[in-house]
């Protein structure tokens, strides 16, 4: 931190030492003021949905207030008075906070977007950050810090971990899901399986389809979209579990779960075509499910025997006088 751009004074002792790793995460309460004879409040989180929190050592946009938070301990609040120098940034942070955390976000209007050395010509959509960009200020900065997480303590958000990490977290998902499944918790299960197929989307996004490391991707894919289908399935999600298990079957045609569970929830759906197409077939690439197959093609036959005396019934009675 450097000192001649930085005042620091100490309003309220903290607890523990302050030798922060990067990764450590804070969360920390922020009131920002001009320094003016009657500051005026620029932004207070305590007026926000929650604390902000920073990932320390991920390049945070302001430099110089990750400097000044590295040297907070737990549960300390000290004022930083920052020359405006060290503060070029600061607009664009505070209206990336204020999306993030503010309770009544305000509706920006759009304008053309044209950059020019460090100004934000279009606007920021707050009219004081304008203003603070136009005329840059000294600003007081009244943190608290809240909570310290330190590295490896907490699960990291998908967008801080490394790619290592992003890949071997698609498998822990998965499992995850498994045990939750077989508890019968289907809607926390489908959750860990719909977030495993979100990091992969956004993986996948990164390669060209057909490349080795997109195929590769797309293979893990497979097993987390017949889980949720199946989850689908037993929340009474049949539409869902048709797309899900259709989109396995591109890929793979003769995806037995795949089929099975596609043609059961045809069958709900009473889709009688479909439903035999897929169930049959499933019944001669895998004759262990062969049982299962004939019990839901039995119970798409009464379902369609029941459908056309319903017809029949309906029928009768447009000529039956009254």
């Amino acid at each position: 931190m450097d000192e001649k751009l930085i005042k620091k004074e100490v309003l309220h002792q903290g607890k523990g030492n302050t030798d922060y790793a990067d990764g450590t995460k804070i969360s920390f309460h922020i009131k920002t003021e001009t320094c003016d004879e009657e500051p005026k409040v620029i932004d207070d989180s305590q007026q926000w949905k929650e604390p902000a929190e920073l990932l320390l050592g991920k390049k945070f946009k302001l430099e110089a207030l990750e400097a000044c938070i590295r040297t907070m301990a737990s549960g300390e609040v000290a004022a930083f008075t920052i020359d405006k120098v060290l503060l070029a940034p600061y607009p664009l942070v505070s209206k990336t906070l204020r999306d993030a955390y503010s309770k009544n976000k305000i509706n920006k209007e759009k304008k053309p977007h044209h950059c020019c050395g460090m100004g934000f010509k279009e606007g920021l959509g707050y009219p004081d950050l304008d203003e603070l960009v136009k005329t840059p200020k000294d600003l007081k900065f009244t943190i608290e810090v809240v909570n310290v997480a330190r590295a490896g303590s907490y699960e990291k958000e998908f967008w801080a971990m490394t790619e290592e990490e992003r890949i071997s977290s698609i498998p822990a998902l998965k499992e995850e899901g498994n045990a939750l499944y077989k508890t019968g918790d289907y809607e926390g299960a489908s959750k860990k399986y719909s977030e495993g197929l979100g990091r992969l989307e956004q993986l996948m996004l990164r390669e060209k389809p057909g490349d080795e490391e997109w195929l590769k991707l797309n293979d893990m894919k497979m097993p987390l979209l017949l889980n949720y289908s199946q989850c689908q399935i037993l929340q009474g999600e049949f539409y869902s579990a048709i797309e899900h298990c259709s989109t396995v079957l591109e890929k793979q045609p003769d995806n037995v779960k795949a089929l099975y569970r596609r043609g059961r929830a045809y069958v709900e759906v009473f889709s009688p075509t479909e439903a035999r197409r897929d169930l049959e077939k499933a019944a001669k690439l895998d004759a262990s499910i062969a049982h299962s197959c004939r019990s839901l093609l039995s119970q798409l036959a009464k379902m369609e025997v029941e459908k056309n005396n319903q017809d029949k019934a309906a029928y009768s009675k447009l000529f039956t006088s009254s």
